[in-house]
């Protein structure tokens, strides 16, 4: 019989870092593959995500709607809960043997609570890490406290994991998944991306990715506009925004990128959802990534660009050389661009390494998921290690 390997996302961007990983999965001998789709793929305003997945051949065996129709605290609380509610009902239906997850969003972590009460043995990937300007990073640790297999992107990672109580023997550093698509996609051209994205290069470019930083109380609307008046002073640049996700209060930061993209429609264009291949292939044009999403913590560095990594919202996580840090202030931000157009900092670009490993995660992951013996792993022993404090 084979082993049902049932697989959840709720977000285009963990999608696009999973795609490798359910290929794999789902042309393995002995496996089948189960998907599961909530979150941002149902909704209208974050681009209908679902036809994607749908057009690169997989089938969604469970659509679950968690109504993101706000994004304030009462919001996403309430989706949530519909979210919980849905999935467990999916599980029922599905029965899967094991069910995989990445990262830490709010969908998730209640997709890894009704696997938790269902018995349901969990796989996580992208454990360990910290991100201490977001919710997320209680969300991952605690995810990681109801998995049963983790799959981390760096020794580091690992060792983060194990020292929250789980069996080394469960933990395996695969390094990070999406960085199989950067090796195993052929990436567009420049003329066929500018053809596809209905835009034309500049002399510079910046692709810019900004979230709210969701432990911060309201900051979004301070913080952006601080970015938008630095991104002001530069000349000769192209700004290709790809929008928030459905995190609390990122509907303002959607709002103002509508608002400025308006104004200067001949410098800037905005994605609601760019998809994999267009993001990646835009990566390989623009000077630097700019805002403060993980991609330009994990990806970036491999094509060897700089990365503006502004606030606290990815704070704690490994980084490059390649990432200029700065604060959420106009002043600062300024200083970062400074820097990254300098001739020292354009030269050490040349010689970065990726800390995030090169490509292979998906293989690693699968063959785990096939040959792991499942057998009483649901009750799990806590890992005591020996501290001096």
């Amino acid at each position: 019989m084979k082993r049902n390997i049932c697989v959840v996302t709720g977000s285009r961007a963990e999608y696009g870092l999973l795609r490798p990983l359910l290929e794999k999965i789902k042309n393995t001998n002995g496996l089948k593959l189960s998907l599961i789709v909530t979150g941002m793929h149902l909704s209208s305003d974050f681009g209908l995500t679902y036809k994607e997945i749908e057009r690169d051949g997989f089938c969604i065996d469970e659509k679950v709607n968690i109504s993101i129709v706000s994004d304030t605290p009462l919001g996403v609380s309430r989706s949530m809960g519909l979210a919980m509610r849905g999935i467990s009902r999916a599980y029922e239906r599905i029965k899967p043997d094991i069910v995989v997850m990445l990262g830490d969003r709010f969908e998730i972590f209640s997709a890894a609570s009704a696997a938790l009460i269902a018995r349901i043995p969990v796989a996580h990937i992208h454990g360990g890490e910290i991100t201490e300007g977001a919710f997320d990073d209680a969300m991952r640790h605690s995810i990681t406290k109801m998995s049963h297999l983790h799959f981390t992107s760096t020794e580091e990672y690992r060792k983060r994991v194990i020292q929250l109580g789980e069996q080394p023997n469960r933990v395996f550093n695969v390094g990070a998944i999406g960085l199989d698509n950067i090796n195993k996609i052929k990436l567009l051209s420049k003329a066929t991306l500018e053809k596809k994205l209905n835009l034309k290069f500049n002399k510079h470019n910046l692709l810019v990715t900004f979230h709210p930083v969701t432990l911060e109380n309201n900051t979004s609307k301070i913080q952006f506009n601080n970015l938008l008046k630095a991104l002001d002073r530069l000349k000769d640049t192209y700004i290709i925004f790809t929008k928030s996700n459905a995190d609390t209060y990122g509907r303002i930061i959607n709002k103002m990128i509508d608002e400025y993209v308006s104004r200067k429609s001949d410098k800037a264009i905005s994605f609601t959802s760019m998809g994999q291949l267009k993001y990646l292939s835009t990566m390989q044009f623009v000077d630097a990534v700019v805002g403060n999403s993980s991609s330009g913590i994990i990806e970036a560095p491999s094509f060897k660009i700089g990365t503006i990594n502004i606030g606290d919202r990815q704070k704690g996580r490994i980084r490059a050389k390649s990432i200029i840090d700065c604060a959420p202030i106009q002043k600062d931000i300024n200083r970062a661009f400074g820097k990254l157009y300098s001739k020292k900092f354009q030269d050490s670009l040349r010689s970065v390494k990726n800390l995030h490993g090169n490509s292979g995660s998906a293989k690693k992951i699968t063959e785990i998921l096939k040959s792991y013996n499942l057998k009483d792993i649901i009750k799990k022993h806590f890992f005591d290690v020996n501290f001096e404090f």
